[in-house]
């Protein structure tokens, strides 16, 4: 991200161009953009720098190109007129003119809805350029669904069949999709200056869960340049929220980030509201957390029946656990850690493992176990058997992890993984925990699936727990998300290497909580079918709700009963109330998990249709699947002859075309084995080549060393002589290095001149 962030540097530096209404100067750049200190400038604030521009709330910006179009849409500011391209364009940030936010919480899920209105307010009217708009979502966000219309055109998302060949075979790459994950944009085509430009964009997001309190954090943090002038443009600020538990339970307000006030309660549905005048847009993220009162386990069951639209006519059920908050007792647990030091691991993603590894082994407790297995072409163990935790074991463990965690070779999965199954074969009076991190993809997944399969069920419910993380985007996620539905464990993954450690820790927390294991529903013997979406009910842990979702046929009972062991061995009983719902949309609020688990089954058995009914769940909740897209669908408008015209010399597409735009980077997709054999180290979204910012100068007759050359003063000396075009080219080119505050670029061409 350190190309867009330069961008919007770039941006703010050509908006120095702006007068205001009123003469009001237009916003200073920020603390640490002078030259030298600015993003890839080389100072020691670049990381900090960076971080400030990257968008915290939703945002548009003006793609420049032509740095002659900046200028106010209304009131001339009469700038010297600048010469020459920019190459990566420059991003403006938009003035915002409105906002509104609005959240949905049901079950472990938010769905939020953003509405936002901007205006092209820094290129002059007889000129246009494209606009980006950038939404940073929240913790695993998906992205539901987006629309904006500008003046007469309109543009929506929609989510197609992958066969389906009718978009753009020569779409723009920078189109739409992700940036990085959790941060989705849309780029917006030949807008005229000083257009509004609206949008409504919609995703869904995870609620974090700790100690009985659920929270949702939502980035809305808007810097202070998008505030427009206060006397010209009054702002309105609208957050709305609901809460609905789903349970006959009493939810309490814990804490919120800005003044909600309760405007309802019905049941188990809470509504809150904020609408305010404000001088400025919110500088704070929007945080909300709530409880749902629970002394100990409880929980429910959800039930809706099928609609005509659904890819399945049997009824749809949840089973929602809270683990409560009572201190239960958690498992003692027999770890062993199997770690991928491949040759494509070198680096942060190692360095962030190892950090993480040396967090997780001192939170074991004593009456644990533990091994750590490190795996490439070999396999290295820290000991050969299963070591008990300690104050010198765990001293021993993390000076052999600074020693053995060194990236190299290839990568084998199958043989550290019946490594570590042997070893926990002699644990006895624990809970067996394997914990495997990979970044790569292998040729024999379908088999070690099979074989970890017939493996558990063989030894029934002493089997260990398999937990799996993916690193980056080479490795298979779907293998890592079966191999843990296998083994009743959690799948979790980072795609950025700064979030690395925080992510492998809040996988492993979660998987070593463990309160009830072996768990057991009655449904079953009611209910003609009875389907639920993974393949084994995980066991419920102390860090996170458990929800179970799938399919059924027949009539629920009043009362389901589910059973389980506690750590000390006993079995434990929880009555669960059977509830028929209309408040919560069941099929929404579990669509992004039935599709991940149903595309990982359809993975494993090759089925068809399993593709078939992700392919009709992707496309009824508008959530990009593998076997689907998500395509810019620009609305078809009634335009007359004389704008016809106009459009075509711009080069719009007339009423008779309409456009479809592939999004970019929604999908997964099933591991790169090719990236994983050539052990290559750039499987994370933030690892990318370096931009260049070009200022290209084409001027007729100039010679054709000064137009190959981007440095005006090489070409003279190469050349020995300065001719009149010369002349006019560098002071072209050192115009546009000075409106964009480059002036040391400046000084060194006219000093070049003068020799």
């Amino acid at each position: 991200m350190e190309g867009f962030a330069r961008a919007v540097e770039d941006g703010l530096k050509l908006s120095k161009r702006l007068v205001l209404p009123g003469g009001l100067p237009p916003p200073r750049p920020l603390a640490g953009m002078d030259r030298g200190v600015g993003v890839g400038g080389g100072g020691g604030g670049d990381a900090s720098v960076a971080a400030l521009l990257l968008p915290s709330a939703p945002m548009a910006y003006a793609v420049v190109t032509d740095p002659g179009a900046v200028d106010t849409p209304d009131v001339p500011s009469y700038q010297p007129y600048v010469y020459g391209r920019l190459d990566p364009p420059a991003l403006i940030p938009l003035q915002m003119k409105e906002v509104d936010l609005s959240v949905d919480c049901a079950l472990g899920e938010a769905a939020v809805t953003v509405r936002a209105r901007w205006w092209l307010h820094c290129i002059t009217r007889s000129r246009d350029c494209d606009v980006r708009i950038v939404v940073p979502m929240g913790d695993q966000g998906s992205i539901l669904g987006a629309e904006v219309t500008v003046g007469r055109r309109s543009y929506n998302t929609q989510v197609i069949e992958v066969e389906d060949h009718t978009t753009e075979n020569a779409a723009k790459a920078d189109s739409g999709g992700l940036l990085k994950p959790q941060l989705f944009y849309l780029t917006i085509s030949q807008i005229e200056g000083g257009a509004d430009i609206s949008a409504t964009i919609r995703w869904s997001q995870k609620l974090h869960y700790d100690n009985g309190r659920f929270s949702v954090d939502i980035p809305f943090r808007f810097p202070y340049y998008v505030n427009p002038l206060p006397k010209v443009f009054m702002k309105r600020e609208k957050i709305q929220m609901t809460v609905n538990s789903g349970f006959s339970k009493e939810v309490l307000l814990q804490g919120t980030s800005h003044p909600l006030k309760e405007k309802g309660r019905q049941g188990e549905k809470l509504s809150f509201r904020h609408e305010a005048t404000v001088e400025n847009w919110s500088s704070k993220d929007f945080n909300f957390s709530y409880s749902v009162y629970s002394g100990d386990l409880s929980g429910g069951v959800l039930v809706q029946p099928s609609t005509l639209r659904d890819y399945d006519d049997r009824d749809r059920f949840c089973i929602f656990l809270l683990p409560g908050g009572g201190n239960r007792k958690v498992f003692r647990k027999a770890v062993v850690f199997v770690i991928d030091t491949s040759g494509s691991m070198q680096g942060h993603p190692l360095e962030n493992v190892k950090n993480a590894m040396s967090t997780a082994l001192s939170e074991l407790t004593e009456g644990d176990y533990f091994n750590i297995i490190t795996f490439n072409d070999e396999l290295h163990s820290f000991s050969s058997c299963l070591e008990k935790v300690n104050e010198k074991s765990i001293a021993s463990a993390l000076d052999w992890i600074n020693l053995n965690f060194v990236a190299g070779g290839g990568t084998d999965i199958m043989h550290p993984l019946n490594e570590a199954m042997a070893s926990l074969s002699s644990a006895h009076d624990v809970l067996p925990q394997i914990f495997l991190m990979t970044d790569g993809s292998v040729d024999d997944e379908h088999n070690i699936c099979q074989t970890v399969k017939t493996e558990l069920i063989s030894r029934g419910s002493k089997s260990p727990r398999i937990s799996t993380f993916g690193l980056g985007l080479y490795c298979n996620h779907y293998f890592l998300r079966m191999l843990a539905s296998i083994g009743r464990g959690h799948y979790d993954a980072a795609f950025e290497t700064g979030s690395i450690e925080s992510q492998v820790l809040r996988w492993f927390r979660k998987a070593s909580s463990t309160i009830v294991a072996n768990i057991s529903i009655d449904a079953t013997a009611h209910l003609d079918e009875f389907e639920i979406d993974s393949e084994y009910i995980p066991d419920i842990s102390a860090k996170s709700p458990l929800c179970i979702s799938g399919k059924y046929q027949g009539k629920f009972p009043d009362m389901v009963t589910a059973k389980g062991y506690l750590a000390d061995m006993r079995e434990i009983s929880i009555e669960l109330k059977v509830q028929h719902i209309k408040d919560i949309p069941l099929d929404k609020v579990l669509a992004a998990q039935q599709i991940g688990l149903l595309t990982a089954k359809a993975w494993l058995s090759s089925d068809k249709q399993l593709e078939r009914k992700v392919v009709k769940l992707s496309i009824q909740n508008s959530i990009p699947s593998e076997y689907t897209s998500m395509v810019l669908l620009q609305t078809l408008e009634k335009v007359d002859a004389a704008q016809k015209v106009k459009q075509k010399l711009k080069g719009h597409k007339g009423p008779d075309e309409p456009r479809r735009i592939p999004l970019q980077c929604l999908k997964l997709g099933f591991g790169d084995r090719a990236a994983t054999r050539e052990n290559l180290v750039t499987g994370f979204g933030d690892v990318k080549p370096l931009e260049t910012f070009e200022i290209l100068n084409k001027a007729a007759g100039c010679c054709s060393r000064l137009a190959d050359c981007l440095c005006c003063m090489c070409c003279i000396k190469a050349c020995n002589k300065m001719n009149d075009q010369c002349a006019i080219v560098m002071t072209q080119v050192c115009a546009a290095f000075a409106c964009l505050g480059c002036y040391e670029c400046c000084a060194e061409l006219c000093s070049g001149s003068d020799s």
